[in-house]
């Protein structure tokens, strides 16, 4: 058993995670030239789409005298600062005009910008990639993209807000134990039906997975992938910064989700939720259906975050045991060796040796 002993929130502001893409907004948000305002890592940002359809995110200031580009106009290409009419370009930031400025100034309006960030959309979020403020140059790599397994398939999202550090928000998400406690219902399982089991867990870059198996014999909703009369199994990865897979398969039908928990600010984060599936599409109901309990389940988790959220203002120590607690302490372990090894440029050194088998009762 570890005895750890935080600060609040576990970590400190310069210890959120830069250098990766994380999902701003649902794309469903932003309607034709219109503008949003978000938040992502403590810097707001305004997001919308271009003429063109594509994405933009600019940091939502302008650099004359931060006021927020949010409260502007956009006409497809170029926002207007309402304060004092200077305009950017969506994409790049850079500045076209500055109406104050008299004929023959020297001043160089294409030299300024406003802060801009990657943007891509992508299974329904505008994901925006977050630079790492030490290597602000660095290309960023393709947006994540939620894995699927046929051409034809539903969709759905769902999201909760949560009081809480992002550190707090993923060990909650990773947490095998509570569910016979937090979502105790008919539909999912009770703290009746707890039993042992027993995981193989692998390392994988940046993170690690649970091997394929078959799923919790105490879960009902795992049983609809059995209507094919193939075996079903599951594999759970969880990867750095903050993402959360699951691949359902049976035969020639499949589920898979991703959950993300994005950093707000310090001390307040995000779930978004997304799945596809191609199983019992032929049910009209079923998309309505499914949206319902995943927002109880999502609704449980969030009054338990509200709840632990009271008791972390006073910087409890707490401790985290072994084997329940174990794909915590990676999670912060995986945590240190990216930072370290962003600080001296050397390669991540995996904390994770080899394929281990974790057990726990749930």
């Amino acid at each position: 058993m570890e005895d750890v002993r935080p600060t609040n929130g576990l970590t400190t502001d310069s210890e959120m995670m830069f250098g990766f893409w994380y999902p701003a907004l649902r794309s469903s948000r932003v309607r034709g030239r219109g503008l949003r305002k978000t938040t992502l890592l403590g810097t707001p940002l305004v997001v919308g789409r271009d003429d063109q359809g594509g994405g933009f995110a600019l940091r939502d200031s302008c650099p004359h005298r931060g006021m927020p580009l949010s409260a502007g106009t956009f006409d497809g290409e170029t926002l207007e600062c309402s304060y004092h009419g200077w305009r950017f370009h969506a994409k790049t930031g850079q500045c076209r005009e500055i109406p104050s400025l008299v004929s023959g100034s020297k001043l160089k309006v294409d030299r300024i910008f406003a802060s801009h960030f990657p943007c891509e959309e992508q299974d329904g979020y505008f994901w925006v990639y977050m630079p790492d403020p030490s290597a602000p140059n660095e290309p960023a790599p393709p947006a994540p993209r939620l894995p699927v397994f046929s051409s034809r398939y539903r969709m759905t999202h769902l999201s909760a807000e949560l009081p809480t550090s992002v550190d707090h928000g993923i060990i909650g998400l990773m947490d095998p134990a509570h569910g016979p406690f937090v979502h105790q219902s008919w539909w999912w399982r009770t703290r009746h039906s707890i039993h042992e089991k027993e995981k193989v867990f692998e390392p994988v870059p940046n993170g690690f997975r649970i091997r394929a198996h078959a799923p919790s014999t105490n879960s009902a909703p795992y049983k609809l992938l059995g209507l094919s009369g193939q075996p079903v199994t599951t594999t759970i990865e969880f990867r750095l910064p903050n993402m959360r897979f699951e691949e359902i398969h049976s035969g020639k039908y499949w589920f898979s989700s991703r959950a993300t928990v994005t950093p707000v600010t310090a001390n307040h984060c995000r779930i978004d939720f997304c799945a596809a599936w191609n199983i019992l599409g032929w049910m009209p109901l079923f998309v309505p259906l499914f949206r319902i309990f995943a927002r109880m389940f999502l609704g449980q988790d969030q009054r338990t975050m509200e709840k632990q959220a009271e008791g972390l203002k006073h910087n409890p120590s707490m401790m985290l045991i072994d084997d329940a607690d174990r794909p915590a302490k990676w999670y912060f372990q995986l945590k240190s060796a990216y930072l370290e090894s962003k600080r001296t440029g050397q390669p991540m050194v995996h904390p994770i040796p080899g394929p281990i088998a974790l057990r726990w009762r749930s």
